[in-house]
């Protein structure tokens, strides 16, 4: 399943946009004051200060790629289960698995949390 198959959500276009390095357009999806944690990293908080993480993220790859494997849901949380291929500056490759949990406030992501060991893709 493509990341654009996740059925009840707008997480497709969430992926789409992670997947262009499209910062401005990824928060568009979470609430102002959001939060946001990407593996082992210090959550941070709201629109403008997740925009610069996102991007100075976005600035450290090429490219990267989401394929998601599996969807679970309730109530106002959706956990994503995939594989992200990230294409190095080098030109070299590695797919990682991971799994995001969202947390919904209406139609945007309040909590946004990013469960993955990111060390390979920066490994000698």
């Amino acid at each position: 399943m493509s990341s654009a198959d996740v059925a009840g959500s707008n997480t497709g276009d969430v992926f789409a946009a992670i997947d262009s390095k499209d910062a401005a357009t990824f928060v568009s999806f979470l609430t102002t004051d959001a939060v946001f944690r990407f593996g082992s990293a210090p959550p941070v908080q709201g629109r403008d200060a997740i925009e610069a993480a996102v991007g100075d993220f976005f600035n450290s790859i090429a490219a990267c790629t989401h394929t998601i494997t599996n969807t679970l849901s309730q109530d106002n949380t959706l956990v994503c289960e995939g594989l992200v291929a990230y294409r190095r500056h080098d030109g070299s490759e590695i797919t990682l698995p991971f799994a995001d949990v969202f947390e919904f406030e209406g139609e945007l992501i309040a909590d946004y949390k990013i469960y993955m060991d990111i060390s390979p893709l920066y490994a000698v």
